[in-house]
């Protein structure tokens, strides 16, 4: 063996590898690897949410500084969790834009498929109850009690409809836009203020609605009115595509130009 063959050895194996094309789309992680990833998102997502309430209870009684200490925590808790775990799986946590985005490209395109969506609200709805659960434990809370928080007001559920429909046009604007990069402080920036701007105080979020219903402290909503939440969630869903079918009508290619 010569002192030359291992560099011509190299060489050669660095002619063969293929050389990454530029802008293609890198290979998505593992769909077990991606569910849980939006497990522990949308666990941890509702641990801010449940916890940051019970923290807010204990420390006043004023109930609009519980709403402002549950929201500023929602606000900066998930747009940390965004910016972690967007790579993997999109940081979807909420069933509502993983049905949007499976419904957008349903014909082709990247996006979930119709399996990798079943997946992804399994691991969402888990983790959501499991985040419940996991607040409740840290502050001494039973593990697991019905909420008696009644939501079923009207006026609730249409600040559901408004606030899921403004979330999936923020979203799929942004994908439209070219402009993802933003979702982190974006989409936390909007529901920080939808929990002030809408009636229901913004869950828009079917797996995070089912998750609140397991604890009966200030983030709670009464089991009776789950699916009316839910339904007026998936209502937003419809009215939020329609909005981003006629608003971005232009396409992605005369946004990036103008951007």
């Amino acid at each position: 063996m010569t002192a030359t063959e291992p560099s011509e050895k190299g060489a050669i194996a660095r002619e063969v590898s293929p050389a990454p094309v530029p802008g293609a789309t890198p290979p998505r992680p593992p769909l077990p690897a991606r569910a849980a990833a939006e497990f522990v998102g949308t666990a941890a997502l509702v641990a801010v949410v449940v916890g940051s309430g019970i923290q807010a209870t204990r420390l006043t009684d004023d109930v609009a500084l519980r709403l402002l200490a549950n929201s500023t925590a929602t606000v900066f808790g998930l747009g940390v969790l965004i910016a972690l775990l967007g790579p993997v799986s999109g940081a979807h946590f909420n069933p509502a834009v993983t049905l949007a985005e499976w419904w957008t490209t349903r014909r082709g395109g990247a996006g979930v498929d119709a399996r990798e969506s079943a997946v992804y609200v399994s691991s969402q709805i888990v983790g959501a109850i499991a985040g419940a659960v996991l607040a409740d434990a840290m502050f001494g809370e039973p593990l697991v009690q019905w909420s008696t928080h009644d939501r079923s007001a009207g006026n609730l559920l249409l600040g559901e409809v408004v606030a899921t429909a403004g979330l999936i046009l923020l979203i799929f604007g942004l994908a439209r836009t070219g402009r993802l990069r933003l979702a982190p402080v974006a989409v936390a920036a909007y529901i920080g203020a939808a929990y002030w701007f809408t009636s229901s105080t913004s869950f828009a979020n079917p797996a995070v609605t089912i998750g609140r219903a397991f604890t009966d402290t200030f983030a709670g909503i009464a089991p009776a009115s789950v699916p009316a939440f839910v339904g007026m969630q998936l209502v937003g869903v419809v009215v939020g595509l329609a909005l981003v079918s006629v608003v971005f009508a232009r396409g992605k290619a005369v946004y990036e130009q103008d951007a």
